[in-house]
């Protein structure tokens, strides 16, 4: 008794159009003949139909642009079809050392001083002091083992869950994605406690102890890995 022959595409018709899974392990070749002949097979004879999208998911297969563009064709091929998102697990390097940028901890120990601007893709390490008149700029969280007192601006690309602590905190401006707190009107201690400011449900920064972020931020764990 021969197997029925397995299906390289999945077709699933949905509100906002079609959707196709494409089986990632089976040859490029073999992929697209299948898919031309279910797309022939389930073609409309309307010629002025309304477009359909077309959503493909093709898993952890990676595609080159020319690999592409073939998809493409197939699929413009066909009456009232029309590519919309070709969605795929694999990162390309661009894309992988991007995302690197964005997520690692950069670490930098100097004094920031007047008149200086320290900006960083990521979240920030500094070892040192932050001088009245400098500025630290992460596009993550900022963490300043010594004395804050000029000013940071975590989160700078709309990352509002980002987080700014200090050894000592005492700054000029606190700014967290697009809320800002200038001249803070409350007053700390230079003790041994480091500070940290956060968006609260308000959408006020606000400064309390670190201890809190555990439960404020219970998600991240790179801050327990820093110090």
């Amino acid at each position: 008794m021969n197997k029925p022959k397995k299906q390289y595409v999945a077709m699933k018709g949905t509100k906002d159009g079609l959707t196709l899974h494409l089986d990632d392990t089976c040859s490029y070749d073999e992929l697209l003949k299948e898919l031309d002949e279910k797309l022939a097979i389930n073609e409309t004879d309307e010629q002025d139909g309304p477009f359909i999208a077309v959503r493909l998911h093709v898993g952890n297969r990676y595609l080159t642009h020319e690999q592409e563009e073939r998809l493409r064709a197939i699929i413009r091929a066909k009456k009232n079809l029309v590519v919309d998102s070709i969605e795929s697990n694999v990162m390309t390097k661009q894309e992988a050392l991007e995302w690197k940028r964005k997520n690692e901890i950069v670490s930098v120990a100097k004094i920031v001083r007047s008149g200086q601007v320290l900006h960083v893709k990521g979240d920030l390490l500094l070892i040192g002091d932050v001088n009245p008149g400098g500025t630290v700029i992460a596009s993550g969280n900022i963490f300043i083992m010594g004395a804050l007192r000029g000013i940071a601006h975590a989160g700078y690309d709309g990352n509002r869950q980002a987080i700014i602590a200090a050894s000592i905190m005492k700054p000029t401006q606190l700014r967290i994605s697009d809320v800002m707190n200038r001249a803070p009107d409350y007053r700390t201690d230079e003790g041994n406690e480091m500070e940290c400011a956060y968006i609260d449900e308000n959408d006020q920064i606000v400064v309390d102890r670190l201890q809190l972020l555990t439960h404020l931020r219970p998600n991240l764990t790179r801050l327990e890995r820093s110090f």
